[in-house]
């Protein structure tokens, strides 16, 4: 390498670091606002939409490769040497906007510094939160252990792709709620244990600093997937959890115009496997290697329009809480309902941890009682599944679908759809009977969707 080749990558690096220095003031800026801030700006401030034409909403930046001033700025962006995105495959300016946001959103109040990773999918973001630590160079007996009142596509990932196809030993607490059961299972060969709370559908609550503890006193880390929380309610980091997934296609991007994933982990994520990288910033690691290798990235429409439903998070977290909690009550107290899942429930087995840990963020006095318990919640139909059927037929506000979190309410009926794979055995190891409906309330008003289950369930015959 020549003198002249030599300053001029030097040039490249220093005006790396300068651009890393301005994203870190941003960043840094953005720490000292509120949550309902950062959910507005993220780290798009007024220099950087003077870069970007003045814009004051983040760009779409669609096409799916970047230009380069010269070889040495396009070797050192290719070796991570400075700030790029390269190609869409690896990153995005638009998707790294939402990365930023979600990281601040996460880690808000607790004086951690978190990095996120966007993908394609909420499962997406859960195969890359997981798989890292699945490396036969520590050895081919791993086990993991897992929360079994989960998500219908996280059971089959574990159970089928890790357990079945890979030889993974899968551990299944079902009992999620019960700490010594979770210790009970974890071993030197542990690589990660992973929980979903509030669990979808059986509403399960997890004691999250309980079993950060538990976890870390085995050293593997601590995976939360927080979808029905979201930042809003819950914040798993701050508990001692080292990594968060969402489905950002529910609540985070509750119009329905995207389906997206994220992980978010803090800094020094507690690992007795892999390499120094992989626990000092966990989520930039998958998102330059292992994601860049296995593709699951996001488009960056998508990611527009994430970052403009994000922006009403807290308020929508409000709303919706607000009015699960009222038709709850109002199942709870109906002759035709034989039990409601809700953790907003006295009644409910996950109430006493859910409240502690579950509070709306930056509650003011003017918010009432800050406790506020997610938008997602299950009945059981008095008479058994085909009257649960009959009711889910009946219901004409409430959208029949699989989906959740969205400003709409939606219903369905998991023994027959999203957790409809996982078999018999399955469904009760993950507490989902075949009379059970999972109700995702939106923003609709709370007497709407009263009277619209009322109807549902005075026509099916149960009163």
């Amino acid at each position: 390498m020549t003198v002249m080749e030599h300053d001029a990558l030097a040039a490249v690096r220093e005006a790396g670091a300068a651009e890393r220095a301005r994203l870190e003031a941003r960043r840094a800026r953005m720490r000292r606002m509120r949550f309902d801030t950062i959910a507005v700006h993220g780290v798009y401030d007024m220099e950087e939409a003077l870069r970007n034409q003045g814009a004051i909403v983040e760009p779409v930046y669609a096409g799916p490769a970047q230009h380069f001033a010269s070889s040495d700025a396009m070797q050192a962006a290719l070796a991570y040497l400075v700030p790029a995105w390269a190609y869409s495959r690896i990153a995005n300016p638009t998707v790294a906007y939402v990365e930023e946001t979600l990281a601040l959103l996460e880690s808000y109040g607790s004086g951690l510094e978190a990095s996120a990773y966007v993908t394609s999918s909420g499962m997406s973001a859960i195969h890359m939160a997981t798989s890292p630590f699945l490396d036969v160079r520590h050895g081919t007996r791993m086990n993991i252990v897992a929360g079994a009142r989960c998500y219908g596509g996280t059971f089959m990932l574990f159970s089928q792709r890790y357990g079945a196809e890979r030889g993974t030993d899968v551990r299944w607490v079902s009992d999620v709620g019960d700490v010594s059961a979770w210790e009970a299972l974890i071993d030197s060969e542990t690589r990660f244990v992973f929980v979903e709370t509030p669990s979808n559908p059986s509403l399960a609550v997890a004691d999250v600093e309980a079993l950060a503890a538990v976890a870390h006193r085995h050293a593997v880390p601590l995976i939360v997937d927080a979808t029905v929380a979201t930042p809003a309610l819950l914040r798993p980091l701050a508990l001692g959890a080292d990594i968060v997934v969402h489905s950002v296609s529910k609540c985070l991007g509750a119009s329905g115009a995207a389906i997206a994933g994220v992980l978010v982990s803090r800094g020094d994520v507690v690992s007795w496997t892999g390499p120094d990288a992989l626990r000092e910033d966990f989520a930039t690691y998958v998102k330059l290697l292992p994601g860049r290798d296995h593709g699951p990235a996001l488009a960056p429409a998508s990611a527009a329009s994430v970052l403009h439903d994000l922006r009403t998070l807290r308020a929508r977290a409000d709303q919706m809480s607000r009015g699960a909690l009222r038709v709850a009550q109002f199942l709870e107290a109906h002759p035709g309902v034989d039990r409601v899942r809700y953790p907003g429930l006295p009644s409910d087995p996950g109430h006493g941890v859910a409240s502690r840990q579950m509070r709306l963020v930056d509650a003011e006095a003017r918010d009432g009682a800050p406790e506020r318990f997610g938008y997602l919640l299950g009945f059981e139909v008095a008479g058994g599944p085909m009257a649960a059927r009959r009711v889910f037929d009946r219901l004409g506000l409430v959208f029949r679908a699989t989906d959740l979190g969205r400003v709409k309410s939606v219903a369905t009926i998991p023994a027959i759809s999203t957790h409809q794979q996982q078999g018999d055995v399955g469904r009760v190891l993950g507490a989902v009977p075949e009379d059970l409906v999972r109700l995702s309330v939106g923003c609709e008003h709370p007497d709407d969707l009263i009277a619209d289950l009322d109807q549902a369930l005075a026509g099916a015959g149960c009163m």
